[in-house]
């Protein structure tokens, strides 16, 4: 599907059906200081998740559960949007992109100034009491000297994310599933998509005809068998490219 110059076919794609949506993962983060949780830098090579990020390790002991969230929480809180981000939002304005799913909870797509944003996975900007359920805005109750925060209850708040263990938010997922389901393109990036049931959305959309662009820098298991083109290199790199393939298509046909 992708031809010769696969910038231009997903250009092509985007402009003719302008319905697109982005599923994004820790990948488009990367150039923004925030590692991947996989692979050598990850923050699973330093913290076991089953040891740290699953529910139960944090009902069973929250202080040490910390010790790994105030690490991410330090990470994010000084990450920028990076092009990619940027570039997503500029998509979305130009009303080529509809709505970006993401399974980051760092919330730069937001600062990079996309509308409209899928949390799939919670974000860090909120925390939550798990025994009485209130909320509080993290940096009103976090000190970030790895003393866990606390609730008015006197219990240990949690970081409004999805841990493992936890379901996705319905509200997130079925909005997710519904955007899968009625986009004409949907640009996977930085993300294997290897989750559940975040691995679903890509082949919600296939299946319901959507062309599925994967950016990552290397082939996953989506690429044999869901992707229809391709693109290999860093988030921020080819979006730029399909940022100009996109603009040279509308001076052209203008």
């Amino acid at each position: 599907m992708a031809g010769d110059d696969p910038f231009a076919e997903v250009a092509r794609l985007l402009a003719e059906r302008r319905n697109a949506v982005a599923l994004t993962g820790a990948g488009i983060s990367v150039e923004s200081g925030i590692p991947a949780f996989r692979g050598a830098q990850g923050l699973w090579e330093k913290y076991a998740p089953m040891e740290y990020a699953t529910i139960g390790a944090f009902i069973r002991s929250p202080e040490k559960s910390w010790r790994m969230l105030t690490e991410l929480l330090s990470l994010c809180g000084g990450a920028t949007p990076n092009a990619a981000h940027t570039g997503l939002a500029e998509l979305e304005s130009m009303g080529l992109l509809r709505a970006v799913i993401t399974q980051n909870v760092d919330r730069l797509h937001q600062a990079a100034g996309t509308g409209k944003v899928i949390e799939y996975h919670g974000n860090l900007e909120e925390l939550v009491c798990i025994t009485c359920w209130r909320n509080f805005p993290t940096r009103e109750r976090w000190k970030g000297d790895g003393s866990p925060p606390r609730c008015d209850c006197g219990e240990i708040l949690k970081p409004n994310i999805v841990m493992f263990g936890e379901p996705i938010p319905w509200t997130a997922q079925e909005r997710a599933e519904e955007e899968a389901r009625s986009c004409g393109v949907l640009l996977v990036i930085g993300t294997s998509a290897q989750v559940t049931p975040a691995c679903d959305i890509p082949r919600l959309a296939k299946k319901a005809g959507a062309a599925v662009v994967e950016i990552n820098p290397e082939e996953t298991r989506l690429t044999g068998t869901v992707t229809d083109i391709h693109i290999s290199g860093a988030a921020s790199d080819v979006v730029r490219g399909l940022l100009r393939s996109v603009s040279s298509l509308q001076k052209k046909n203008d």
